[in-house]
């Protein structure tokens, strides 16, 4: 793979040591295979793979399995994530310090970041993800109700709508859009799309996205700033930018120097590199900086379940532990959180899952609430299902139903964990499955690729 030449001579100008191998890991070394277990889902041993050290439920994999065949990844069992990209997770724990945080992923899609946070953060906590991209805002909708917490909320729209929000959030996180040079291992686009032209452009786009976040993030509160490239443009100069514009202070995370994670580029502050061919993963930038003053947190919230307005049988299908509560809007049940952090925040923020539609008079249980932590299982009849059978699920196929299973509403699990619910009628079992999250792949000559767990 040839790298652009402009890149090229612009890492080698840097003059930073870690960048002098760079182009050649990029153009002539394969891409890192990692995975991060979700602790609310995986109960099982560990499996026999090397852990990710920043990176907590990481895990490398020798290759790259046919990770779609794998009923457990629609399950949320697991997120297929850059090893790098998992250093947010580490951050995340770090700067809520065992305190329930109202955390914003401004630049959330696809989900792993979001994903990557829900896991770590202190009970109580509550996340809101937003994508600009409509598109990409479903896919983030489908990973996050594939992952389960029920406190994390999805939004769609332009970062500016949060400039309404003042202080509301203890940490912001912006992934922001960038020239992807930290990509360039793995996807041939971003090769073929640089230019210096691009990087400027995205620096402008930074800047104003940090602009329409700044004033949601609470005085004494944290911004999360990253990108996957390498040059100085969209990261330490950008930094330099917020340290000018808004009297951000960089912040030091203590990582271990064995994890080979780099510094900044000609700068004295705290900022994380991952370099490949250095660190095991592909490129990223992060920093993290502290917004002035001290202003507490304003949610005082008790974190206990509360039920709303509701069909009598929908509540019956929610964990009575779950600190939420139902609402009836339209013709949907949406399940709010109400843990601590998510009292007293904006309605229109606070997070939301379609758990239920109506049908008739009936009122039938969505996708999503089979794959919420907050489902009470024992409130479904219980098909259990193989892998085949799981995969044809997934395809959107309909299912013959064992003997002796009760008619109506089913809930399917596969080995021991829900995948999603179909409809009994005798004769066959009507599958719901979301038709946008269905495998559109066929499983070839019966080759089903086995993951090392």
């Amino acid at each position: 793979m040839g790298l652009p030449e402009g890149f090229v001579r612009m890492i080698e100008e840097l003059g930073f040591a870690p960048f002098d191998g760079l182009a050649h890991t990029l153009a002539a070394t394969p891409p890192e295979v990692s995975l991060r277990l979700n602790p609310a889902k995986y109960h099982d041993p560990l499996p026999p793979l090397e852990s990710v050290a920043w990176g907590e439920h990481g895990f490398y994999l020798p290759g790259r399995p046919g990770f779609t065949f794998d009923p457990r990844l629609h399950q949320g069992v697991y997120y297929v994530q850059d090893a790098a990209s998992m250093f947010i997770g580490y951050v995340a724990r770090k700067l809520a310090a065992g305190v329930p945080v109202r955390w914003l992923d401004a630049c959330a899609a696809p989900g792993g970041k979001t994903t990557a946070v829900a896991a770590v953060l202190p009970e109580g906590s509550v996340v809101v993800a937003n994508e600009y991209v409509a598109t990409r805002a479903d896919i983030l909708r489908e990973n996050v109700a594939k992952w389960g917490n029920p406190h994390v909320g999805v939004l769609k729209g332009d970062t500016a709508r949060f400039r309404k929000y003042k202080g509301v959030f203890d940490i912001v996180a912006a992934d922001v859009p960038c020239s992807g040079e930290g990509m360039m291992r793995k996807d041939a686009d971003a090769v073929g799309q640089w230019s210096p032209g691009l990087v400027e452009l995205c620096a402008a786009r930074q800047r104003e996205i940090i602009a329409n976040l700044w004033d949601a993030l609470r005085p004494g509160g944290y911004f999360v700033y990253s990108t996957c490239t390498f040059n100085t443009v969209e990261n330490e100069q950008m930094v330099d930018w917020m340290r000018r514009e808004y009297g951000a202070v960089p912040v030091d995370v203590e990582v271990d120097p064995a994890w080979g994670i780099c510094g900044g580029v000609g700068v004295d502050y705290p900022c994380y590199r991952f370099v490949p061919g250095v660190t095991r993963g592909e490129g990223l930038f992060m920093a993290v900086l502290k917004k002035p003053g001290n202003e507490p947190r304003q949610s005082k919230g008790s974190g206990k379940s509360a039920q709303g307005r509701q069909k009598a049988s929908v509540g019956d299908w929610i964990d009575a532990d779950a600190a939420v509560r139902l609402q009836v809007q339209d013709s949907s049940v949406l399940m709010l959180s109400m843990t601590e952090a998510a009292v007293g925040m904006p309605e229109e923020l606070v997070p939301k899952t379609e758990i239920a539609v109506t049908k008739g008079k009936d009122y039938v249980p969505a996708q999503a609430l089979a794959l919420s932590d907050a489902l009470r299982r024992d409130a479904f009849a219980v098909m259990r299902v193989d892998r085949l059978t799981a995969l044809a699920y997934l395809r959107g196929e309909a299912l013959s139903p064992e003997e002796g299973t009760p008619r109506g509403i089913v809930l399917l699990e596969y080995c021991g964990r829900p995948l999603g619910f179909v409809k009994n009628i005798g004769n066959r079992a009507n599958n719901p499955y979301p038709d946008k999250w269905r495998i559109r792949s066929s499983i070839q000559d019966g080759f089903l690729p086995e993951l090392p767990f």
